[in-house]
């Protein structure tokens, strides 16, 4: 990959009951499901290329529990920053049921009524972002859809509500690095590890 810099190559956690069904899963610490257990076990040949100088995880058990899978968690620092958005009063409840009460909500322009902001979550990914550059090498981030998403678009410099047009498939891999001396994005959303 050219570049003048390192990768990021985050890696969203597998499944779990939650995610199948579109549940707003952030505080609530839920285990991988079966099928997410076979994805994150996926991912360890998928990351096997890469010599990482720095593996970080969220320290919820779901993203902690796919890193280990995928071979890395003896490298593997927790980072709290990396835990997932925080969904308030929304926490548990699918889109179509916060619909019910609040048409057009969105949680990228929006946020959650006692969570989080898309700015807020960016200032997280920010302070990845940067502890991440300082590691002199490659580095796995371990961690969750909507934070993932909002850590790739301020990788290139958008606001954090720019998340909501870049979807993350669970257990996909996406790689960010650099074209010259600008920070791109080179992979998003690859799930073929897991096909």
């Amino acid at each position: 990959m050219p570049g003048d810099g390192p990768t990021l190559v985050l890696a969203r956690h597998g499944a779990t009951e939650w995610s199948a069904t579109g549940r707003h899963t952030g505080r609530t610490d839920v285990p991988l499901s079966e099928t997410g257990r076979r994805q994150a076990g996926a991912l360890r040949d998928r990351l096997s290329r890469y010599e990482f100088a720095l593996v970080l995880t969220s320290p919820l058990r779901r993203a902690r529990d796919t890193c280990e899978l995928a071979g890395l968690a003896e490298q593997a620092q927790l980072e709290p920053d990396l835990r997932e958005f925080d969904y308030g009063d929304y926490e548990g409840r699918t889109t179509d049921q916060i619909r019910e009460e609040r048409p057009a909500w969105s949680i990228w322009r929006d946020g959650a009524p006692g969570g989080e902001t898309p700015d807020q979550v960016g200032e997280r990914a920010d302070r990845v972002i940067a502890r991440a550059l300082e590691a002199g090498g490659d580095v796995a981030v371990f961690a969750h859809g909507h934070l993932l998403r909002v850590l790739g678009a301020r990788w290139i410099e958008l606001p954090g509500a720019y998340g909501g047009n870049i979807a993350l498939s669970t257990a996909a891999v996406c790689e960010l690095g650099y074209e010259r001396e600008r920070r791109a994005v080179w992979l998003w959303n690859d799930t073929s590890h897991v096909r």
